[in-house]
């Protein structure tokens, strides 16, 4: 007895430690800012006046801002992970940071007088559209963990997609409404601080009120029941407040990401149990974690330009956590469950039927040749004008059709690597990888196409290998690498987030990559495109029987003679490459990587060269059809073809999940 309470006194007095430790971190890291800003180059007299605005005006409302947006955020996820019986549960992994950025961003485009009489409401319309979506396919199945979160991943992908198109749409914005975006914390009045303080405070006193339904909502339901509580009327005040202090903050701040995220989850490493310790540590943790991330970026910036916003830094924290807390959240299905639900209802097809898919291909890029919008409206391009108009259509065509057959195939030979038919080259972060690649690339090689496609192409290549290493865990099931590899492009994409917020010629080159377009693809493109589909694709049909044995596990195929590690390093080679140069063309958010080949299952092409044939062919006719209709749909502008492609495989993929979900459940 004596020596479990000398145990319990010493672990009491290491978190005890661990408190002081992170508060005094974020107390030095301050005071180090405070210490260190930069010398004005002005009198003596006007210098100490410009010195003494810049901290009172700028560095310490910036203080307090990130101290009360870390509170606020640390409040809001640890009631989504309460109300939701969630462990990563958040704004950012519900979505509903990134629904708010897009109703901002829609609103600053195009309505600005909705901004002038309200932010706050535009952000909270964003937010609640987010989250209405995601829960509300979720609700039937009980709110499955695992699947809510990956359904508000996508749901911010999606987002992110859309905010992407009207940046790039609005070009006389792009910087600062990226930069707003990313998270930026910059100060120029306490203007913030007065906006969010009362909200927090409002939220603190109202998440006391609900402590009883707090606690009660982490028993089991008909427990929560007998004892008296209304369930729903408990969840939704509870989500009510938490998406109301998330949005409110995207409002004022932009996107944080994962701080709500890290905030409850170190909290109950550090011994909070009790809805009561949370309420009290997770705000607590929120607002030291926010003030460490903002001061270092601070301290690690060039003169007063800081390294990156402190949104996207806190985002590169948000992967490796995400990795961590995935073992914390029990797999609801097993690999062979969701396998099976995704065979096809129908007698499989053959190889002959692929020729009417090919010919609906061929009536498809027809059609995106000679039919489209002019001054004049819809008109056939026939004679001269058809010549006139064929080198500008017919390199995009190729370009996106390319691009999206080595989807295709990239996506296909993923899912037989890792048997997981959610699986694709955008979901599991390979193509976010070739963002981080491509980044160095431009950084530490000369400028060149093969510098840009080989960046690309380890970035991928290492990002594959990866999750093939997650992959080949037991216990990781398909969800838990699904959630991997989103983790995974989060990490890739805030590193990515934070070269572009330097605003160099690098960030417009990312920003370029990262939307996807075709606009000004011509006949290097093309070739690059159709010389890769011949290099790639036709090795691919020599290694039919590698993808045929992969699925079904490591014993089995060695016992037929299969060199696994060889064989799986040289399909991930492949993978990588098709994946490098698709991107190269398309942008890495299309998502045809995951849809091609899941289409090609649903339609009867089960077995492994004809799933991949048929997957190369819908990839490439949905990238052509989104080729297409991007440059339609708001004619004369022109959606990068990428980002249009993510707009119809994202809603795609959250029914995907949902439908797994229901037939599993």
């Amino acid at each position: 007895m004596a020596e479990l309470a000398a145990r319990t006194r010493r672990q009491l007095g290491a978190r005890s430690g661990i408190w002081a430790l992170v508060a005094l971190a974020a107390a030095a890291l301050l005071g180090a800012v405070v210490m260190t800003r930069p010398s004005l180059p002005a009198a003596p007299d006007l210098a100490r006046i410009l010195e003494s605005i810049l901290l009172w005006h700028s560095l310490m409302p910036r203080a307090v801002t990130a101290l009360i947006c870390g509170a606020a955020l640390g409040l809001a996820g640890m009631l989504f992970q309460r109300v939701l019986r969630n462990p990563i549960a958040d704004a950012s992994t519900l979505g509903i940071a990134s629904g708010a950025q897009l109703a901002l961003t829609i609103a600053s485009a195009y309505a600005p007088a909705l901004i002038a009489f309200s932010r706050e409401g535009v952000a909270q319309v964003g937010a609640l559209a987010a989250v209405v979506l995601v829960l509300g396919l979720n609700w039937r199945r009980g709110l499955d963990p695992m699947t809510v979160v990956l359904s508000g991943m996508v749901v911010s992908l999606v987002a992110a997609a859309a905010s992407a198109t009207v940046i790039l749409a609005k070009g006389e914005y792009v910087l600062s409404l990226f930069i707003w975006g990313a998270g930026s914390l910059n100060q120029q009045s306490w203007d913030a601080v007065l906006a969010l303080a009362p909200r927090l405070a409002l939220s603190a006193v109202a998440a006391t009120l609900l402590m009883r339904p707090l606690t009660l909502l982490g028993l089991d339901e008909d427990i929560a029941r007998g004892l008296g509580l209304t369930l729903h009327a408990a969840r939704l005040a509870v989500l009510g407040l938490a998406i109301w202090l998330a949005a409110s903050v995207t409002a004022e701040v932009g996107v944080i990401g994962f701080v709500g995220l890290a905030a409850p989850a170190l909290a109950r490493e550090l011994g909070a149990r009790t809805p009561r310790q949370m309420l009290l540590a997770a705000p607590a943790l929120g607002a030291m974690l926010l003030s460490i991330t903002d001061s270092a970026v601070q301290l690690l910036g060039s003169g007063f330009n800081d390294l990156a916003p402190t949104g996207a830094a806190t985002a590169l924290i948000g992967g490796p956590l995400l990795l961590w807390l995935m073992r914390r959240v029990p797999p609801t299905q097993s690999p062979q469950a969701v396998d099976t639900s995704w065979r096809p209802d129908r007698q499989a097809r053959s190889l002959v039927s692929l020729v009417p898919l090919a010919g609906l291909i061929l009536a498809v890029a027809t059609l995106g040749l000679v039919l489209g919008r002019g001054p004049q409206g819809w008109g056939w391009a026939t004679g001269t004008l058809f010549w006139d108009l064929l080198p500008f259509r017919g390199p995009r065509l190729a370009a996106a059709g390319a691009a999206g057959a080595l989807l295709g195939a990239a996506g296909c030979l993923m899912q037989r690597l890792t048997a997981n038919p959610l699986a694709g080259p955008e979901v599991l972060g390979v193509s976010s990888g070739g963002g981080v690649g491509l980044l160095l690339a431009l950084t530490f090689l000369p400028t060149g196409s093969f510098a840009v496609l080989a960046g690309i192409a380890g970035g991928s290549l290492a990002v594959l290998i990866v999750m093939l290493v997650f992959a080949a865990r037991p216990s990781i099931g398909p969800q838990r690498l699904l959630l991997a590899g989103i983790a995974m492009g989060a990490l890739c994409m805030a590193v990515v987030s934070t070269a572009m917020a330097q605003g160099d010629l690098r960030a417009y080159l990312l920003l370029v990559w990262l939307s996807g377009s075709t606009n000004r693809a011509g006949e290097i493109e093309a070739w690059t495109g159709l010389m890769a589909c011949i290099a790639l694709v036709v090795p691919l049909l020599l290694a039919i029987r590698w993808l045929d044995l992969l699925p079904l596990g490591e014993a089995t195929s060695r016992s037929l003679g299969l060199p696994v590690e060889r064989s799986r390093l040289c399909l991930a080679a492949m993978a990588a490459l098709a994946t490098a140069v698709a991107s190269l063309l398309v942008g890495p958010l299309s998502l045809i990587g995951l849809i091609a080949p899941h289409l090609a299952r649903v339609a009867g092409f089960a077995g492994s060269r004809d799933q991949l044939l048929a997957a190369i062919l819908i990839g490439c006719g949905v990238m052509i059809l989104a080729d297409w209709l991007a440059r339609l749909v708001v004619f004369p502008y022109q959606v990068p073809v990428g980002l249009f492609a993510a707009l119809i495989g994202g809603p795609y993929l959250i029914w995907l999940l949902n439908r797994g979900g229901a037939r599993n459940g």
